[in-house]
């Protein structure tokens, strides 16, 4: 990935971050340019997305202060890729960040 490349897509990558319609806008956005910088960051926040789902059923199906945990965790998760996408980083969040990338590939 090449500096270019990332200074294109910044602006979508911050934009994916900012909840599950920001994600959406980013990706029918990079649509026609097939920014791979994009794509990685929308990647990284669908993962995000779950993880928040699966948190808020813990929450309430299984034990208040597990799911509280793990909506802090998503949320420190969060903030880690914002930062990472705003200072054009290519790095994935830990422990899932790759996993994520795996599971969605084909998000192109």
């Amino acid at each position: 990935m090449n500096q270019n490349e990332i200074t294109e897509g910044k602006t979508l990558a911050v934009v994916s971050y900012f909840t599950f319609i920001g994600l959406i806008i980013a990706m029918i956005m990079n649509l026609e340019k097939k920014n791979a910088f994009v794509h990685f960051h929308c990647r990284q926040m669908l993962g995000l997305i779950l993880m928040l789902i699966f948190s808020n059923v813990c929450e309430k199906y299984v034990n208040s202060y597990l799911g509280t945990t793990f909506w802090v965790i998503t949320f420190v998760f969060w903030i880690m890729g914002l930062v990472y996408a705003i200072r054009g980083e290519y790095k994935t969040i830990p422990f899932l960040g790759d996993t994520f990338q795996k599971w969605f590939k084909n998000l192109q």
